[in-house]
């Protein structure tokens, strides 16, 4: 017979009530009517052409083949449940770990990055949700959720832990800066200046902000081209049609590959007031794995600290 084609409730039945040789107290263990089992039992019978118990008034009696077929039966029921619990202590030693962060973050400098951690870390398993807001963090067993956001510390009823202070500069294709000889703030008055819509309850230091310290005074600015994702506008800045006012470690990888340029180097940087954060729960004790990657974080941050213009902040 195919397995396809095994009656597996005929069999569990008759398997319980072999070993208890009562339909009646097979029927209590399996949480069913006495009349429910035997009716299984008849099933099977009738499938196998064959009796399986002596039936008598006051009760029943496997016989040799009822024995024979039990002992196959219950060894094969041992080894499901074997196989089941194995998947369960498997999956138990799998940890669920869910990061929450606006979605330029995520795409520009962890996603880059994430690979790493992963390739060490196989017991974590780890899901990413790109949502501007605040997500609370939390770590429930064999899970966490954290999150890392960009605003104004500090956020009321969690703990936070600054990743970079935000500094804010121009950036270009170099193709751009060497065709229009940017040399200073003023030059950029006549240029394209790409601008992002941002999703945060903190304001977001814009190029008046730039222009105003760079220059001492509030300016005309020219056309302005908006986006509602970071990395759109800094697309179009790779492709050489403006001029985007960037943050450090949302540009740091395009800057080490010389995609993107910054016309003044170090000079006309603006203090935003900003950070960027690691969000976790305000109390409780730490899960190892999210331990783990607390660490991890902080060495990314770190590695960092050699081209940033501003030093990151400890974790």
């Amino acid at each position: 017979m195919h397995r396809s084609r095994l009656p597996l409730n005929a069999l569990r039945a008759f398997a319980e009530a072999a070993e208890q040789q009562s339909f009646k107290r097979a029927a209590q263990t399996l949480g069913v009517s006495p009349g429910a089992v035997s009716r299984q039992v008849k099933l099977l019978e009738a499938r196998l052409n064959t009796p399986l118990f002596e039936r008598h008034a006051r009760g029943v009696v496997v016989n040799e083949a009822g024995k024979l077929l039990a002992t196959e039966v219950q060894a094969g029921l041992s080894r499901m449940v074997q196989g089941v619990e194995k998947i369960t202590r498997r999956e138990s030693n799998h940890f669920e770990l869910v990061i929450s962060a606006p979605p330029s973050f995520l795409q520009l400098w962890l996603l880059p990055r994430l690979p790493q951690f992963e390739a060490s870390e196989r017991s974590i398993h780890i899901s990413l949700d790109a949502d501007a807001r605040l997500t609370p963090p939390m770590w429930p067993p064999n899970r966490a959720r954290l999150s890392l956001r960009y605003g104004q510390p500090p956020w009321p009823g969690v703990e936070s832990h600054a990743l970079f202070e935000d500094r804010l500069f121009p950036v270009c294709a170099p193709a751009l800066l060497e065709r229009q000889h940017l040399e200073s703030p003023e030059d950029l008055l006549t240029q394209t200046l790409l601008a992002v819509d941002w999703e945060t309850t903190s304001r977001v230091p814009d190029w008046a902000d730039w222009f105003e310290q760079a220059l001492g005074a509030s300016q005309r600015l020219p056309r302005q081209r908006r986006y509602s994702l970071y990395s759109m506008a800094l697309d179009q800045a790779i492709a050489g049609q403006g001029v985007v006012l960037a943050s450090y470690p949302l540009i740091a990888d395009r800057l080490a590959s010389g995609v993107l340029v910054r016309p003044f180097g170090e000079r006309h940087a603006y203090c935003s007031g900003l950070v960027y954060a690691l969000i976790l729960p305000p109390g409780g004790e730490t899960p190892a794995p999210v331990a783990r990657f607390i660490e991890w974080l902080a060495r990314q941050v770190a590695e960092l600290q050699v081209d940033s213009p501003a030093p990151p902040r400890s974790v």
